[in-house]
């Protein structure tokens, strides 16, 4: 057993020879810090933990959201309040939804030639034939073309392939509680999300979409995958992000909820007086609500017979520096804004629709294209005639692409979503 040194005298010994009056400021030092400190430690181990606020700057109002969904719908708000102090400010969700700039105009035909080109062509020829048993269900049950779903699943992820890779729960937090625009709209959809996501089992922290809180093939939020989505494939729950056939079958499903007319004519070509009183109608918005009659006086006329009692709206595309286009637009129309409340992409949904139904029955023998497009006594969809008359992007010679004038002639078509920051469903 070696040696023990625990003598006063051997411990002072072994210490360098440095002025007693220094170890004394030492001791002193340690001993006025632990008396500060220690009182500090113990009252913080006697209040509760805070909870970290992950750079949102409204605490109050998410504490008092916390409380509305336990007195609501019986959640538990600390258990509730831990998982939302887990979700993080997505400055790229704010940006991206930001409102056009002021002073910048339009244009159609850049927006359509973002959406109608071969490559989104070419797959959604591909998705038709791939899920045609599914689309044929779903217009038989709904009465929505298979052409006009197929086309806006291609539209707004090109078919699966861009569902988007933002945290959804960052992303509403982020909107409900960072971005003023629409805060109501977007603690209701968080609302929505952490109940879908308690009935369905889901983690609330794995589903990704959208950076405006979209979610699988159809981008539905997640008010709309409550009400809307449905089991179109009997699997037992319901999948926008795997499957296919039930993307099909909600699509479906959320146009004949807000309205949808089975076999009725959506929109089409407008005539126009050099004095039409255009701001007149333009300024009533996109729900129809003036007959052709009603709209004759100010100048206003159809390049195609319309029935007396149908309703219209008369919507204005810009087009950048040059003319405006104008269509005259039913209810079906303006179903598809309900979709995603921009005019552009209800008519890009509708044209691209029209390209699909075109390029299908090309590529099918002997005009035998698809029970679903040529059935008789189904009027068009898509009245847009490619005939010169007085609408303003019509009165000079056709100069459009070839593609688009095949869409704008009258033909078989029965046919019929402001921008992302104002997608509804």
């Amino acid at each position: 057993m070696g040696q023990e040194y625990t003598s006063t005298r051997f411990v002072v010994s072994i210490l360098p020879p440095v002025p007693l009056m220094f170890w004394f400021r030492i001791f002193l030092f340690f001993g006025l810090a632990a008396a500060i400190v220690m009182p500090a430690i113990a009252r913080a181990a006697d209040e509760p933990t805070p909870e970290p606020r992950s750079g949102f700057s409204r605490p109050a109002e998410i504490q008092e959201f916390i409380q509305g969904m336990a007195q609501r719908h019986g959640f538990d708000a600390e258990t509730l309040a831990k998982l939302l102090a887990t979700a993080k400010r997505n400055e790229a969700t704010i940006r991206f939804s930001a409102p056009t700039p002021p002073g910048m105009t339009p244009s159609w035909s850049a927006y359509r030639a973002r959406f109608i080109e071969p490559i989104r062509i070419r797959r959604g020829l591909e998705f038709w034939s791939d899920n045609l048993p599914a689309l044929e269900r779903a217009e038989k049950q709904f009465g929505v073309p298979a052409e006009v779903i197929a086309a806006i699943i291609g539209i707004e992820t090109l078919y699966g392939r861009n569902t988007g890779d933002f945290r959804i729960l960052d992303v509403l937090m982020t909107l409900a509680f960072e971005d003023t625009r629409r805060p109501t709209f977007y603690r209701e959809e968080l609302e929505a999300f952490l109940l879908w996501t308690r009935d369905t089992g889901l983690d609330p922290g794995e589903p990704r979409g959208s950076y405006a809180g979209a979610i699988g093939l159809p981008q539905f939020m997640p008010s709309s995958i409550r009400r809307w989505a449905i089991d179109f494939d009997s699997s037992g729950r319901i999948d926008l992000r795997a499957s296919a056939t039930d993307a099909i079958g909600s699509v479906a499903s959320f146009l004949t909820g807000h309205g949808w007319q089975r076999g009725a004519t959506a929109v089409w070509a407008a005539q126009l007086r050099p004095d039409a009183q255009l701001q007149t109608l333009t300024e009533g918005g996109i729900e129809p609500r003036f007959t052709l009659a009603q709209m004759a006086p100010l100048g206003v006329d159809s390049l195609d017979p319309i029935p007396a009692d149908e309703l219209l709206a008369l919507i204005e595309f810009q087009n950048g520096p040059q003319p405006s286009m104008y269509r005259l637009a039913a209810k079906n129309f303006w179903v598809v804004t309900r979709y995603n409340r921009s005019r552009y992409y209800a008519m890009a949904v509708l044209e691209f629709a029209e390209t699909l139904r075109l390029a299908r029955e090309q590529k099918m023998p002997n005009g035998s294209a698809s029970k679903l497009t040529t059935v008789a006594g189904k009027p068009p969809a898509m009245k847009t005639a490619g005939k010169t008359g007085t609408d303003k992007t019509a009165n000079k010679k056709n100069t459009k692409p070839a593609a688009q004038r095949v869409a704008l002639r009258p033909g078989k078509d029965r046919s019929t979503n402001n921008d992302r920051p104002d997608r509804t469903r």
